[in-house]
């Protein structure tokens, strides 16, 4: 840990940490934007062109990722930098049960016996095929197997972009296309771990609700247990908007702030985001504003049934996500081994938008803590 890391408060079960660096931002004040082309330095028109063409379904997303591969990979960000070796990547497209075609991405380290099995979920908007890439990489090479998918609406996934009719089958699907993954011979004496991202931490508390006793643990990084006051449209705005989800499912009409501007503290790293060009960047579809709103009211009325080996993240300085709701979650949570990092002065996205010490330094304390788990698990 840093020199600057300060004293550890006291809670039930294990502990906190939290990491002194600065004063908490205030609530950010902005308005509603409208989309903009992305203006993209170092393309070309071609490239530009496809930037900004309408993404709705799988195939136009497909193209405009395959023609932006190399070029993602080629920016200036600290985790495409490292040089990571012997690491076997795999893509693919895979059926599920409901007939949807599903991208799906493995990062297998060749020259390392595996230690466990991490099973990713991405966060809102997001695809597996951008900033989770460095991440996956640096497991991968510290001796984890990592699975990623894009949900269907989202990345390279079949499906209208970014519209989720149920959040409740959206976790059926992922937990369908993990509990696969966990049932290959080559995988199925490992510990498996959840991890989440921000959305993607309400599903991994979702698939462990449905399956409690199937997991060894979960990394929650600024998970969705509740949206920030701030990004929630006031009640009458809410009741309405809930109302003409039901004739206007796919509309998008649920204002947004710039989710960039408030998540990514670094503003370099911020200017990066415009290359994510498959990530969903319009306003919320009704129905899928609506499904967000209640799946993060259940879950904060079930956080005593948590029970599994839990890792919290989160910035103190998030407003997108309620970094006090971790806190609740890491006192309420049943289980007996839990462990929550606060870093102050921090914002939402902890390891793709602040600077690249702390995002180092958020790994290493996930890399710490799933040696320490792994070894417990195959010696437990």
């Amino acid at each position: 840990m840093a020199s600057n890391v300060s004293d550890r408060l006291r809670l039930p079960c294990n502990h906190i940490k939290v990491c002194t660096r600065g004063k908490s931002r205030k609530k950010s004040s902005s308005t509603v934007q409208p989309m903009a082309k992305l203006g993209l330095e170092g393309v070309s028109k071609e490239l530009q062109k496809l930037a900004d063409a309408k993404l709705d379904q799988a195939p136009e997303r497909r193209k405009v990722r395959e023609a932006f591969k190399d070029f993602q990979l080629g920016i200036d960000f600290c985790l495409f930098k490292a040089s990571y070796t012997g690491l076997n990547i795999k893509e693919s497209y895979e059926l599920n049960s409901r007939g949807l075609e599903i991208f799906t991405k493995c990062w297998i380290p060749e020259t390392l016996p595996i230690k466990a099995i991490i099973c990713f979920c991405h966060g809102y908007g997001d695809t597996c095929t951008f900033f989770v890439e460095g991440i996956a990489r640096k497991l991968a090479s510290s001796g984890f197997g990592v699975f990623a998918m894009d949900y269907p609406g989202f990345g390279l996934s079949e499906g209208l972009h970014g519209f989720i009719p149920s959040f409740e089958r959206l976790v059926d699907d992922v937990a369908e296309h993990y509990s696969n993954v966990k049932e290959n011979p080559e995988y199925k004496s490992l510990p498996s771990f959840l991890f989440g991202q921000s959305m993607g931490g309400a599903v991994a508390l979702k698939i462990h609700l449905k399956q409690p006793h199937a997991w060894d643990g979960a990394i929650l990084v600024a998970p969705m247990c509740k949206i920030a006051d701030d990004m929630v449209p006031p009640w009458l705005v809410t009741q309405i908007l809930i109302g003409i989800a039901k004739l206007l499912p796919t509309a998008k009409l649920v204002p947004q702030k710039d989710f960039a501007e408030m998540a990514f503290k670094d503003v370099k790293k911020r200017e990066m985001t415009k290359y994510n060009v498959v990530a969903y960047k319009s306003k919320p579809r009704l129905r899928t504003a609506v499904e967000l709103l209640r799946t993060t009211q259940e879950i904060e009325s079930r956080l005593e049934e948590v029970s599994l080996p839990l890792l919290v993240l989160h910035g103190e300085a998030d407003i997108i996500t309620d970094p006090s709701v971790s806190k609740t979650l890491y006192e309420k949570a049943c289980s007996s081994d839990k462990k929550l990092h606060l870093y102050q002065d921090a914002w939402h996205s902890l390891l793709e938008g602040e600077s690249d010490e702390m995002i180092f330094q958020v790994l290493d304390d996930i890399i710490s803590w799933l040696d320490e788990h792994s070894i417990k698990s195959r010696t437990s």
